[in-house]
């Protein structure tokens, strides 16, 4: 489990990359997240392996589940797990949806071609 100064560190690392001049925004990067899952797992895009995803979708499940490893009913444990998986969720998704935007940039860059004045 992570404790408070860990969950207080992620967050603020992931606004601080989120919030970084010119990088790509959060509702760029939130928009972003099914298309790169769509590429994971078409094998078009290799900055986030199958088997990282397939960890994200884990999470998510573990989120959604009504089983708990540690049971909400213990109210601050239970629920600080849950919020710890959602920081690291969120941390992984908001991060890598971000490096996914800019292969994106980079491959219309290098598939743009110059336009020529014929004049």
């Amino acid at each position: 489990m992570m404790g408070k100064p860990a969950r207080a560190a992620a967050a603020y690392r992931t606004y601080r990359e989120v919030t970084k001049p010119g990088s790509p925004g959060l509702m760029t990067r939130v928009r972003a997240i099914p298309r790169m899952v769509g590429a994971v797992m078409r094998g078009r895009y290799d900055g986030m392996g199958k088997s990282r995803l397939a960890l994200v979708g884990l999470g998510v499940v573990y989120i959604l589940s009504p089983i708990d490893v540690l049971p909400d009913f213990l109210m601050l444990i239970g629920v600080a797990d849950d919020f710890g998986v959602f920081l690291w969720l969120m941390a992984s998704l908001l991060g890598e949806s971000g490096r996914f935007v800019e292969h994106e940039r980079s491959i219309i860059q290098g598939h743009a071609q110059p336009v020529r004045d014929e004049g």
